[in-house]
C-alpha cells in the first residue's frame, strides 16, 4: 500500500470509494460523497491534507481529508470524512491515512486536528474528547464523538466553539 497526495487523476475514483464506503440500503448518494464534492469547491479545502492510499497496482483504495475548521477565530484541521473501500477494510489502509494525514497536518504547522467519530477508533490516534481541551462541539449532543488530536503548535490557548467549513452546516 502507498500513501500519497490525492490528484486530479483520483477523483473519480475518490467519489466512487467514498460513495461505496458509506452506502446504505435504500440511499441513492451517501451525504459524506455529497459532502466531499461540496468540500472540494470551497475555501475550505486543503489540497496537502487531501490523501489517498493505493494498493499494488495503483488502485485507489482509500482516502482521507483535512478541511480549514476554526477554534473561535483560529484555524485548524478537521478530519473527514476517511473512506476505505469495503474490499480493504479491515486491512490497514484507515490506520495508515490517518496517521500519514495527522504527520502531514503536524508539518504544516496545524495545532490540533478535530473529527467526529468513534473514540473507540480514533483514540488510538491520541485523539481525546474535545472537552478535555476546552473546545465545545458544533452539537453539544455529540459529546465523547466529537474529538480533538493536539499537534506541535497547539497552546492552551486554543479553546472555545469549533466551527466546521460551511458546506458541515448544509450538507
Amino acid at each position: 500500500m502507498l500513501i500519497r497526495r490525492e490528484t486530479s487523476e483520483d477523483l473519480a475514483a475518490v467519489h466512487a470509494l467514498t460513495a461505496a464506503a458509506f452506502a446504505k440500503p435504500g440511499a441513492e448518494v451517501p451525504v459524506e460523497a455529497t459532502l466531499l464534492a461540496e468540500l472540494r469547491e470551497s475555501g475550505a479545502w486543503l489540497p496537502p491534507l487531501s490523501l489517498v492510499a493505493t494498493d499494488d497496482g495503483g488502485t485507489v483504495v482509500g482516502h482521507v481529508v483535512c478541511t480549514r475548521g476554526h477554534v473561535g477565530e483560529v484555524p485548524v484541521a478537521a478530519l473527514g470524512p476517511l473512506s476505505v473501500a469495503p474490499e480493504h477494510q479491515r486491512r490497514g489502509a484507515g490506520l495508515a491515512l490517518v496517521h500519514t494525514v495527522l504527520g502531514a497536518a503536524d508539518a504544516l504547522g496545524e495545532p490540533l486536528v478535530a473529527l467526529l467519530g468513534s473514540p473507540a477508533y480514533y483514540g488510538r490516534f491520541g485523539f481525546r474528547a474535545s472537552t478535555d481541551y476546552r473546545i465545545t462541539p458544533p452539537d453539544p449532543a455529540w459529546g465523547p464523538y466529537f474529538q480533538v488530536r493536539p499537534l506541535a503548535a497547539y497552546t492552551p490557548s486554543v479553546s472555545g466553539a469549533f466551527r466546521y467549513a460551511e458546506p458541515f452546516d448544509r450538507v
